[in-house]
Parts: C-alpha cells; sequence; structure tokens
C-alpha cells in the first residue's frame, strides 16, 4: 500500500468522541476548502459504524451546504432513526464552527436475493492502456491559471489510480463536446476485505469527476483553467452489487441537463467483468464568472 493511500485510510478512520458522535480531520485538497468527497465518505464511515456487520450500504442521499474549512476538525453527529428487520436507517450532520456544513441519509439492508437485470456496459477501452495522472496532467499544465494546480492535482489524487478514457475538460478548452466522460479508477493499493470501507472508498471518488460532462457540452476547462466557478450542491448513490475499490471500476458519466447556474451530472460504475455496482447522480453550481 502507498503511503497516500494510507494516509486517506486514516483519514476515514473517524475517532469515536461519543455514542452517535465522530470526529474527523481533513487533508490537503486542490482547493482551500474539504474536499467534498472526503466529508461524504466520512459521513457514511460515521453512519455505518452504528449498523450491524450484516447490513451494507445500498443507498445515500446528501447535501453540502456550506464550504468546509480544512483546517478545523469536522464533528460528525449520527441520529439512528430506524432498525427495521431488513433496512437500518441513519442521518448524519456534519458541523464545524457550530455549524452544519454537510447533511446525508443513507439506507443499509440486510443481503436478500431478488429479481435481476442491470444496464449494459458500456466499450471502454483497457484502463492498463491509459495514461496515468502523473504522464497526463504536466502536459495541460500551462492552461491552468495556477501552474502549481498539477502538483496539487496529482498530490491530493496519489491514493486513487484514475484515468482519463479522453481528454479532461481542462485538455480542450473551447471546443464543445458530447455531454460524456469515462474514467477508470481504483485505490491505489490491496484494501482489507470490510464491504464499508470499499463503498467510501467510491464514495471518495465519484465526487472528483461527475461534473466533467456538464463542463464539456459547453468547452468549458474547469476552476482550475479559470472559465467556470462552482461547487457540489447534493450527491446521491446507489449501490447495487458487491465491488472491490482496489480493483479497476469505469466510472461512465454524462450530463442531461444544465440551466439556472447549476449542472446535472449522473453516472454508473462498473466492475471490470460488467456488473453494475453504482449509479450516481449530482447537482452542482456551474457559473461563467462576471466580467
Amino acid at each position: 500500500m502507498n503511503q497516500a493511500l494510507d494516509d486517506l485510510l486514516d483519514l476515514l478512520d473517524l475517532e469515536q468522541i461519543e455514542q452517535n458522535i465522530f470526529r474527523g480531520r481533513s487533508r490537503s485538497a486542490v482547493v482551500p476548502r474539504v474536499f467534498g468527497g472526503q466529508v461524504a465518505a466520512q459521513a457514511l464511515v460515521a453512519a455505518g459504524r452504528t449498523v450491524p456487520d450484516d447490513r451494507t450500504a445500498h443507498s445515500l442521499h446528501s447535501y453540502f451546504l456550506r464550504m468546509g474549512d480544512p483546517g478545523a476538525p469536522i464533528v460528525y453527529t449520527v441520529d439512528r432513526i430506524r432498525d427495521g428487520r431488513s433496512f437500518t436507517t441513519r442521518r448524519v450532520v456534519a458541523v464545524q464552527h457550530g455549524q452544519p456544513i454537510f447533511h446525508l441519509s443513507a439506507s443499509f439492508q440486510t443481503y436478500e436475493e431478488g429479481l435481476e437485470h442491470q444496464a449494459e456496459m458500456p466499450a471502454a477501452p483497457d484502463p492498463e492502456t491509459l495514461p496515468t495522472a502523473a504522464e497526463m496532467l504536466p502536459r495541460y499544465a500551462d492552461r491552468f491559471v495556477d501552474p502549481g494546480v498539477a502538483d496539487r492535482f496529482l498530490e491530493a489524487r496519489a491514493a486513487v489510480d484514475l484515468r482519463y478514457v479522453d481528454a479532461p475538460p481542462y485538455g480542450t478548452v473551447g471546443e464543445a463536446r458530447e455531454p460524456r466522460s469515462q474514467v477508470w479508477f481504483r485505490a491505489n493499493g490491496k484494501l482489507a476485505d470490510n464491504p464499508l470501507l470499499h463503498v467510501c472508498l467510491a464514495t471518495y471518488v465519484s465526487d472528483m469527476t461527475l461534473l466533467d460532462s456538464v463542463l464539456l457540452a459547453h468547452g468549458r476547462g474547469g476552476w482550475a483553467v479559470g472559465d467556470v466557478v462552482g461547487a457540489s450542491l447534493d450527491h446521491a448513490m446507489w449501490f447495487h452489487r458487491p465491488f472491490r475499490a482496489d480493483e479497476w471500476l469505469l466510472y461512465d458519466q454524462e450530463s442531461p441537463s444544465a440551466s439556472g447556474g447549476r449542472g446535472l451530472g449522473q453516472a454508473r460504475i462498473y466492475t471490470q467483468d460488467g456488473r453494475l455496482a453504482i449509479t450516481v447522480i449530482q447537482e452542482g453550481v456551474v457559473r461563467v464568472p462576471r466580467a
């Protein structure tokens, strides 16, 4: 396991300070605020710590309420909404400086047999044939407003091997493309056999690239290029089938709509052998900077 992944797992190992109350730290991010995927993953860890081991997460729904301060701890309070025969529901509020910054509702279920069907996995190249972030990002460093952004990207994502199938938004600035993007990702090392850990790692990564397809539709490069400003508003995930976050997962993303200063991204995450593992939907603020 590389050091960056070890540090990320340590970040997700929340301190329990009271029954149903946990405390988390933050790590350095590309921008001077808490990364949304981090707070979502930590909130899911907090919820999962209050659920029996035989119940796995099957969905989460969340709202980003305020910008998080990376220099301050985050306190997660878990409300045990319901413990049923098959389903368990938890609500988590993340607080900093006395104010809620994030709200999550998550549902867990015991395993059971049922009807089976899924959308077919789209075509995608072998991830091993695609450039790594370390190989790709330096190509576009001159397009960023701050030349140090490329290094901060690499540092912030060092725990994850994330590879774009096609050029990212900042690679084709000014060229409108189909509002669709694909990336392969996996943890940069072996993970323990804990289903909650794999779900939380996927939650962490799911906030990294989902709104790319919104930018592609308009030829925008993103906040690092300086032609849009934005932030996540809400985030929802459904976990359909077991998967491992330390094995390749295809993140197939698209944007069906942008309007009113907001953009919508939706995606499906497949295992390399074609099983539909996760569905993700996110809306975010996507604004063109005023002159």
